[in-house]
Parts: structure tokens; sequence; C-alpha cells
């Protein structure tokens, strides 16, 4: 069957001023507008792959949602399920980018948008899900509302019924998971997560997110040192696994942040069936070596970047071997963070070049 990857959460405006100028110099004047979204950075990456791909959202009926679906349309995903309401809004985020010392900042401005808004039941989740092989969803759509969290549930739990393939990126936010009263973000988190990773087939996550979700840490790993530890990244595979097990892959990535400008990049596939941990990149020898990322453009989109190459190489006979699989996904992923916006603009050959150690950056005439 061909494959046809969705994606299901929200899309929203994004609005960041020029180079690394903070918000308070650029207003009033000039902010970059693009759109992002976590599954649909994924979505919009798996498509300039040249795999059919679809974006699963809500959107009100109005001039900049128009515009949105017609960027969509033109980088070649599918468009024609996203629920288009009378109510709501296209929810709006803020970004100032990093230098040096100084970290990158987020400014969420997403309440009542068309996606918080909407219930499961204003959503045709067979039409939705007509011709899906495999479905990607993250933890932040479950975060922004109750109607999110359940419709977003609501479509695994289709999914899952259909036999349809699902990945799930754990992607804890703490700005969000703000919905129920007197609850703390955290402990929200892990019980709504809970019952959506039990559906996964693939679970993604970076250094934070199975601590923060699920209370698994990596041992001998510091986020605030930059200080990884893989034999303890192993171990949070595992026991995800042993949580989870209908999970046959537990993929995490590995960023070194020596500054918000230089980081170590990498990342790790685990095999649950044969209980082996695959590390991209690696060396001639065979060992792990991050690549060394020491002039980042923007690095907002980097962990989307990650599950778009996995998903894609997942479904790709060429690249569906975990080793190679977790290569590709970590070269797109590296790749991005020379890109502006949420979107990976970025074709299969020049990941396939950097996967094969191509990694000089000379113009190619």
């Amino acid at each position: 069957m061909k494959p046809l990857i969705a994606g299901f959460g929200e899309v929203m405006l994004r609005l960041s001023p020029e180079g690394y100028m903070r918000i308070g110099q650029a207003l009033p004047g000039r902010l970059c507008a693009t759109f992002g979204g976590g599954e649909t950075n994924v979505c919009a990456s798996v498509a300039m792959f040249g795999m059919p791909s679809r974006v699963l959202t809500a959107l009100p009926k109005n001039a900049v949602a128009d515009a949105l679906v017609a960027q969509l349309r033109g980088i070649g995903a599918d468009t024609s399920r996203i629920l288009r309401t009378d109510g709501g809004r296209v929810g709006v985020y803020f970004t100032e980018t990093g230098a040096n010392q100084r970290g990158s900042t987020v400014l969420y401005d997403r309440a009542n948008s068309s996606i918080a808004e909407a219930p499961a039941s204003a959503y045709d989740f067979d039409g939705m899900l007509d011709g899906v092989t495999w479905l990607h969803l993250s933890g932040i759509t479950p975060a922004i509302s109750r109607n999110a969290c359940e419709a977003n549930l609501a479509l695994a739990q289709a999914a899952a019924a259909r036999g349809v393939s699902i990945s799930l990126d754990l992607n804890f936010r703490k700005k969000l998971w703000r919905w129920e009263s007197g609850t703390e973000p955290r402990a929200l988190a892990s019980r709504c997560m809970e019952p959506l990773a039990a559906l996964a087939d693939v679970l993604i996550g970076n250094e934070e997110d199975a601590k923060d979700v699920f209370g698994i840490e990596a041992e001998g790993s510091s986020i605030e040192e930059g200080k990884l530890s893989l034999e303890g990244y192993r171990g949070v595979a595992a026991a995800l696994s042993k949580r989870f097990p209908k999970a046959r892959f537990v993929a995490t990535t590995l960023r070194e942040s020596h500054s918000a400008t230089w980081n170590g990049w990498g990342a790790m596939l685990y095999d649950t069936a044969a209980a082996k941990a695959h590390f991209a990149p690696v060396a001639a020898d065979g060992s792990y070596r991050p690549y060394g990322i020491r002039a980042i453009v923007d690095r907002i989109g980097g962990g989307d970047s990650f599950s778009a190459g996995l998903v894609y190489a997942l479904n790709a006979p060429k690249w569906s071997e975990p080793a190679r699989a977790i290569a590709f996904a970590a070269a797109a992923s590296c790749l991005k963070h020379t890109i502006h916006g949420d979107f990976n603009y970025v074709s299969v050959a020049e990941v396939e070049a950097l996967a094969a150690g191509n990694a000089s950056g000379r113009v190619s005439r």
C-alpha cells in the first residue's frame, strides 16, 4: 500500500523580529510572518521529500487561513480534509532567535483558536483517515484545550482501529497544559498522554520529554550542562518500551547545547524487538559522533524535522532499516538548523549527501 502520512494538530502564524533582535527592539516596526506547528511541520517536510502527506487541523474561514492552506498546497501537502470553522481564529506565536549565551524564546497567543474550540464531534474522522497509512501526533495539540485533547485521542483511537501506524512526539510544553484548573501541567500531561502513548507504534522525545511527562530520566545526563549519557538514553528507551509495549521503536534526539548558536546534534533509535539502540551520526569505527552545528540559523522545528525524517525513512524501502532510518532522520534535522522558519526546506538528495558524510557546505554548481 502506498504511504500516505497524515498529521493532526494546530497550525499557527509565527511572527519574528529580523535576525537576532528582541521583540522590544522590533516593535513598533516589522516582524517576519511565517506559518508553523509541530504536526504540520512534519507533513510539510514529508511532502517536500516527495512522499504524500495530509494536513489535518481546524482553521477559521478567513484570509489568513486561506494563505496558510495555499502555502501547504504549494509544497504538495493534501489540505482537503482540513476542518474550516465559522468561529475561532488562527493561533499566533512570537519567537526571538537567541545568540550565544542568550537562548531563543517563544511567546504564545493561541487562546480560542479554531482547533482549541472544535469538539471531537465536529470532525469527520473516517474522511480524515481515508487512505492514510501513518498518523503523526504530538503532545502539543492535547495541551491546548480539553476539546483538542479529546479530538486528538479520538482520532488516534480511530486510526489504531483501522491498523494505521501511529508516531507520537511527546513534546512537553510547560507553557501549555493549563486548561484544567487546579491540575499542575506535568500531572495533566502525564494523565492525558498515557492512553495516547499506549496506541503509538513509534514514540519520539527529546532529553526532557520522558522525564517531564512520565518521570523517566536519563541517568548521567545534564540538560543544563549539555552533558549526555548514551547508556542513560538506552535505559530511557527500554523503560518507555516496557511501559508502552505496542511501540516498535523509541526515538530521541541528542542535543548538546553549548550555546544558543552552537549545538552538538544526533539521535538514537531503539528497536524494541531486538532491544538494540542505533545512534547517528557515527564515525568510521561505528562510534557515535554528533554533528557540530556552530552557527545555528533557526533551531525551532528541529525536533519536527527529525520526526519527519524518521517517518519518511521508515516508510521508504531504501532507508527503512533502523540504522539507516536514524541516520536519515539525524541528517534531516541537522540541516533544519540552517533554515529560517518552521518548515524544513531540504530535499532527500541533500539529506542523503549529509548522511553519507558530505558536511563541507561547499557551493553546489
